[in-house]
């Protein structure tokens, strides 16, 4: 990486050691990403593929990545480990064993003293979002959740004594009562846990240190300390919807965690939990997630882009966020394509969501409310875009109504109509545009629909959307 696309910021700890926060430019922030799986296996469960149905009407969710590198604001967890990447910040002057020493000390550090669950359901409730994922464990391992398995949760952090202590339960319970749908993001490798990364050998890279076969003990070891863990979550934190499984990379053969004694035991406890075992094909990856990007083509299955809000998924200082129009422009492809959009964002080192942040959510769900229709509880439709991809379009479940979502060039003026092909209007019928509740006029010549756009006092740039009827 060239050095002028790093800032570093320097944090001194107690110890006299440094641990240094960069701030990169996007694209090398993206350097690892999870792709979707190149097929899908839909459940065969009723209640299941009830559930799912469910989770596909909602369209816009939240992921929140919380946890010890929110304090010094650096990429989440990947520091300590020793893969030579551009996207790996880490000082290359310390002693990689001495730099890993002072990331877990962040546990003395992290004491979230402003923690608001209330003001987290609301400012994204006001956002538009429908369900949530809450990071339970990253890959270092250091566990938001009060787990019995292991001392590196925030039950030990220099917050154990505050009545909220256990946070996973507080953010949870805020969000239920919000009425979204619950989800626990939850790391299947551990960095942290001397099962995974054995302190006998070093650490090359985020596989797991030691050979497999010649100790199958240590990696029994590991399997019961995953499903204890995921027990715990299943088991203590009320009504969970989702497990969301990050880690790809530990499964069968190579690192079988023995992933159906863990579905058996989890639907034992939440009977309609949708799975997600990120790319990895099969029964327990009840929808696919690409990472930081949309699927060029329109798809026929469960699917969730998720993508952060700025280029990091935890909080990092001086972020450049996306604006709402842009998080906006990117829902509407995402459902037009038949998928869900997940945002990502970060709370605060003492945890809120940072005012900036608030502003922009809140302007996305001011446009859901006056054209959520075209959102939510749609599904796709044959012809999703016209040939310029400024008009895409959905339907309504029953396939009766089609939404035109007009994106307009933000450095173009709004002009006096817009075209499309096919998904041709009921002859007779109205097409309303959502932003005033009013109907336009329209025309139609042979299978292309122009439609008369209105001079609007109050417009801010963002999409129009248009409900009209089609014969099914």
């Amino acid at each position: 990486m060239k050095k002028k696309d790093i800032l570093i910021r320097t944090v001194f700890f107690t110890a006299g050691l440094l641990l240094l926060s960069p701030s990169i430019k996007l694209q090398a922030q993206q350097g690892f990403v999870h792709q979707r799986s190149t097929e899908y296996q839909w459940p065969e469960e009723k209640n299941v593929l009830n559930q799912l149905d469910k989770w596909q009407d909602m369209k816009f969710g939240v992921l929140f990545h919380w946890g010890l590198y929110s304090i010094p604001g650096i990429v989440e967890s990947w520091s300590i480990c020793s893969e030579d990447v551009d996207w790996i910040p880490r000082d290359s002057t310390i002693a990689y064993e001495d730099y890993k020493k002072a990331y877990y000390k962040l546990i003395d550090k992290f004491n979230p003293t402003d923690f608001n669950p209330e003001q987290w359901a609301e400012v994204i409730k006001a956002g538009g979002m429908k369900y949530m994922i809450f990071t339970t464990k990253h890959h270092d391992g250091f566990n938001l959740f009060n787990t019995k398995q292991t001392n590196f949760s925030i039950m030990n952090s220099a917050f154990k004594d505050n009545p909220k202590a256990d946070v996973a339960k507080y953010v949870f319970d805020a969000f239920r009562k919000k009425d979204f749908m619950i989800g626990a993001y939850f790391s299947k490798p551990d960095w942290h846990c001397e099962y995974y990364w054995w302190p006998r050998y070093a650490t090359p890279n985020r596989n797991v240190n030691y050979n497999i076969n010649r100790h199958p003990e240590q990696w029994k070891a590991f399997q019961k300390f995953t499903y204890n863990q995921i027990e715990e979550l299943m088991s203590n934190y009320g009504k969970i919807d989702i497990l969301w499984l990050d880690g790809g990379w530990v499964a069968a053969p190579r690192q079988d965690i023995k992933m159906e004694s863990i579905a058996k035991m989890a639907r034992s406890h939440q009977t309609d939990l949708l799975i997600v075992d990120r790319t990895i094909h099969g029964k327990y990856e009840n929808y696919q997630t690409p990472e930081r990007s949309i699927p060029d083509q329109q798809l026929p299955y469960p699917w969730e882009s998720c993508m952060p809000l700025s280029p990091d998924w935890g909080w990092t200082p001086n972020a450049k966020f996306k604006t709402a129009n842009a998080v906006i422009t990117d829902l509407i492809e995402v459902v037009a394509k038949g998928g869900n959009l997940l945002l990502g964002v970060g709370p605060t080192p003492k945890g809120l969501i940072q005012p900036e942040v608030e502003v922009i959510l809140k302007e996305i769900g001011q446009w859901l409310k006056i054209n959520g229709e075209g959102i939510y509880n749609t599904r796709i439709t044959p012809v999703y875009k016209n040939k310029n991809n400024d008009i895409w379009f959905t339907a309504s479940k029953d396939g009766k109504t089609l939404y035109a979502l007009y994106i307009q060039g933000q450095n173009n003026p709004l002009p006096e109509s817009i075209e499309w092909e096919k998904n041709i209007p009921v002859k007779g019928t109205a097409i309303t545009l959502l932003h005033t509740g009013k109907k336009v006029k329209w025309t139609q010549e042979g299978d292309k629909v122009k439609v008369q756009l209105p001079r609007l006092s109050k417009y801010d740039k963002k999409p129009l959307v248009f409900s009209f009827k089609i014969k099914k």
